[in-house]
């Protein structure tokens, strides 16, 4: 069983950046492909960005070169670094994870299905 818990949300402005923390229980990195999810009000939740055990990241086109993903292995957290924020950026974000062994790679799209999920932390852009 792997416990997901998120944080760092907050309010910011367009143009600042935040950097969001998902504390993991359990040694993950070595199993787990990891995710960054978000879900806008009245909208589908999206994938943003995925990190394999391996360390290497895959991001959706519309936060490429603005955000990043990385894991602190270990003190098992995940972040995600995010610069340059949009109003568009505004949503609930979420971490999740899967077991690696599931899939042939890791990534954030609709063919991985996360088993855990943390209960996200709320960021809010403004002009």
């Amino acid at each position: 069983q792997v416990h997901l818990m998120e944080s760092g949300g907050g309010s910011v402005q367009a143009g600042g950046s935040l950097r969001l923390s998902c504390g993991v229980s359990g040694n993950t990195h070595l199993s787990h492909c990891m995710g960054w999810y978000r879900q806008a009000p009245g909208k589908e939740r999206e994938g943003v960005a995925a990190i394999d055990t391996d360390g290497s990241a895959t991001y959706t086109d519309s936060v490429k070169d603005r955000f990043t993903i990385s894991k602190d292995n270990a003190n098992n957290i995940l972040y995600l670094q995010m610069n340059s924020l949009k109003v568009e950026d505004t949503a609930m974000y979420y971490c999740a994870a899967v077991r690696r062994e599931y899939y042939n790679s890791c990534g954030y799209g609709s063919t991985y299905h996360m088993d855990y999920w943390g209960k996200g932390t709320l960021v809010t852009i403004s002009t």
